[in-house]
This record gives structure tokens, C-alpha cells and sequence, in this order.
């Protein structure tokens, strides 16, 4: 009996091994870990700002819509829209958080549908945020046929045409995915940015620059600010329990990846 207890305990300390080995290689192999749904303390973070452009702004471009004489019909006078903001002030820029404590929480699910739009041969709105899983409407309310064509990296891409008084289009998204571009392939000029996110906090700022997140969680974050011709700033930040915090950021006009002038 004596001599059998040697081998039960080395079976027993095989077995363990094994065991943590197996997990380890569940963590390696990519196994998701079940998000923890987030609950409200009641001491949940405001941040707002504003955004601002230094130097001299670009000028609206006039586009060229001869490929479709119809466009012209409804958008008789079209421009850019690439840099657009009241007196030194720059809208269409996506401000959105991003944290590895976030990503361990799961949100809400939002009950609205979000919504762009083929609207005087242009995309409504130009710069559109939505969540994971939630519901993309996509319109056509001009008197010729549009094509949707977003353009992911991780989700997966469709290319879809829209005659006029066409049934609207429903998709989604299921990753979180920043920033996806839609173009139409038959109007080369109609371009939309849209940011999937898997958490609530993010804004785009309005004509006088303006944003704010409401509901954040306290905690150390990377705030970020893109804007599709000046690019990208960054703020590093510890949000503590019930906090307002003005964050602003400043882009340069002569930085211009687009080399508009």
C-alpha cells in the first residue's frame, strides 16, 4: 500500500501541471474572457472641450459632379467639407477614449439606430459614431442611384447600390473598428468616416468646436482627438471619482496631410 502512494501523489502533481498548462494554453490561444457588465457608481466622469485651428484655414474646393448631371440638381452649389469650423474653430473631429480597464467591461447596448444618408450626392453626416452590434441605417434620399461601400479592415466589407426610393439598408458592425471609410463607387467624391466603438464614450465636435463624453468611469485613459486631414493628437489622463475636466486640443492648418492650402 506503502509503495503505491509515491506514484498517486506524482499522478496527482502530473495532473495539475497539465491542467495549468492546458489554461495557459487557452490564454495564449486567444480564449475571450467574458466582459463584466459595467455598473453605475453614481461617480462616473465628464470631460468636454474645445477644438481649434491655428493658421490659415483652407478654402472650400469646388467638386466636379458632371458624372452625374442629377447631382446637380440637388446640390447646386457643391464644396468640400473636409475643413469646416467657426472662426478658428474645427468641427468633424472625433474625440473617444481608450483604456485596456475599459475594454474589461461590457455597456449597455444603445436602443437607437444609427443613421447616414446619400443626401445632395454627399454622405449625412460626413463623420458618423456608432457601437458594435448596433443597427446602421443607410438612406437614399436623392432622385438617383447611390452605392454604399464601406471599406474595413476587420469587419467584413459590402459594396451595395441604392436606386432612388430603394428600401433603406440595414447593417452593422461587430467589432470595434477606427475609422471605417464609405465611399460610393459611383460618385468618387462622396466619402464618410465612421468609428465603431464597443464602450459609449466618444464625440465628434460641432461647428464652434465644441464636445462633450458624459458617464466615464474613473481611471487612467488615453484621450484621443483625429480629424481625416491633420491627423491625430493624444492626452495621457487619471480621471478621479466624479470629475468635470476640460480637455482642448489645437491643430495646425499648415499641417495638412491632404496639402490643401
Amino acid at each position: 500500500m506503502s509503495s503505491r502512494l509515491p506514484m498517486l501523489k506524482l499522478a496527482l502533481i502530473l495532473t495539475a501541471v497539465l491542467a495549468v498548462a492546458g489554461l495557459s494554453a487557452g490564454q495564449d490561444a486567444g480564449v475571450s474572457v467574458p466582459k463584466r457588465p459595467y455598473a453605475r457608481s453614481g461617480y462616473e466622469v465628464t470631460l468636454s472641450g474645445t477644438i481649434s485651428l491655428t493658421g490659415k484655414r483652407p478654402k472650400p474646393r469646388s467638386i466636379d459632379m458632371t458624372a452625374d448631371p442629377v447631382c446637380y440638381e440637388v446640390n447646386a452649389n457643391p464644396t468640400t467639407e473636409w475643413v469646416v469650423g467657426h472662426k478658428g474653430k474645427l468641427a468633424n473631429v472625433f474625440v473617444y477614449v481608450k483604456s485596456e480597464a475599459l475594454d474589461a467591461y461590457s455597456f449597455e447596448p444603445p436602443t437607437s439606430t444609427a443613421v447616414i444618408e446619400h443626401k445632395g450626392c454627399r454622405y449625412v453626416p460626413h463623420l458618423l459614431g456608432m457601437r458594435t452590434g448596433q443597427l446602421l441605417t443607410v438612406l437614399n434620399s436623392d432622385p438617383t442611384t447611390h452605392n454604399t461601400h464601406p471599406t474595413p479592415r476587420i469587419n467584413a466589407e459590402w459594396n451595395q447600390s441604392q436606386p432612388p426610393g430603394s428600401t433603406p439598408l440595414t447593417k452593422s458592425f461587430k467589432h470595434g473598428e477606427v475609422f471605417i471609410p464609405f465611399k460610393d463607387n459611383q460618385h468618387p467624391w462622396e466619402k464618410a468616416y465612421v468609428g465603431v466603438f464597443d464602450h459609449p464614450f466618444f464625440a465628434i465636435s460641432d461647428e464652434f468646436g465644441n464636445y462633450r463624453i458624459e458617464g466615464l468611469p474613473p481611471g487612467q485613459y488615453t484621450v484621443v482627438a483625429w480629424h481625416e486631414s491633420f491627423g491625430e493628437k493624444t492626452v495621457e489622463i487619471t480621471f478621479v471619482a466624479g470629475e468635470a475636466r476640460d480637455i482642448s486640443f489645437t491643430f495646425d492648418a499648415g499641417r495638412d496631410s491632404r496639402g490643401l492650402k
